[in-house]
């Protein structure tokens, strides 16, 4: 089997995070859209979002949207500014490695858990589930959602949900050097899943029939896994 055209993938992957760690935050984000759609689509069905013709909800999506990933910028700058603040208490290059290897372990796992392959990045999102159960009523208070202003705080309460995908990234902030590369880190992963999400409030239907079959999440899935492959390859990790 000619396998050239996956050793050509994985170096324009290793190119894309030589270049950008923010550029391959936004990819993972697209890439992992089906899992986005998965988790957040009943929730904007449900929420109402949908109900409404499309050029009147679109606003409302919008604003859900960067409610949710102003929310995860936030969190990147607290991850990146807590890895800091723990790098400058050791060695800061032997620390800043480990760190990157746990953040590309996460990521090859992440992977599996898209394309349905290994489910044992599930276990972070039952860790989060005690500080979901404590925020999560106060986002029923702009139910049901008719404005921009509602989808707003909605979104940003929303981003908070726990979310194996988004706690990947998190650990990646750890590693990021400071609050602010977390912030950009988490903020570009972020406008990575917004194409996905807006889609959904319009194409709802089309998209789950296309992010039910296997072979869409299988292949979202590895690619993910290979962003963790060649962040282990980058660390002199071979194979």
């Amino acid at each position: 089997m000619d396998l050239t055209w996956l050793s050509q993938f994985q170096q324009q992957i290793d190119v894309l995070l030589g270049q950008s760690q923010y550029l391959a935050a936004f990819a993972i984000g697209l890439f992992s859209g089906v899992h986005c759609l998965g988790m957040c689509g009943g929730l904007i069905s449900a929420v109402g979002f949908t109900r409404q013709a499309n050029h009147q909800s679109f606003p409302i999506l919008l604003a859900y949207n960067l409610g949710r990933i102003s929310s995860y910028a936030l969190a990147g700058a607290l991850a990146g500014g807590l890895g800091a603040a723990a790098l400058s208490l050791t060695g800061l290059h032997a620390a800043q490695q480990v760190l990157y290897l746990f953040a590309a372990l996460f990521m090859i796992a992440l992977g599996l858990y898209l394309a349905g392959i290994w489910r044992g990045i599930a276990q972070l999102e039952r860790g989060g589930a005690i500080f979901w159960r404590k925020l999560e009523p106060f986002s029923r208070r702009f139910i049901p959602i008719q404005t921009p202003l509602q989808a707003l705080p909605f979104g940003m309460i929303w981003g908070w949900l726990p979310c194996g995908l988004v706690y990947t990234i998190l650990i990646w902030s750890l590693s990021a050097g400071s609050a602010v590369n977390g912030l950009l880190l988490m903020l570009a992963f972020g406008l990575g899943t917004l194409p996905n999400l807006l889609l959904m409030g319009i194409a709802a239907s089309r998209l789950n029939q296309l992010i039910r079959k296997p072979v869409t999440r299988l292949i979202a899935g590895l690619i993910v896994s290979s962003f963790g492959l060649i962040m282990l390859a980058r660390l002199g990790i071979r194979f």
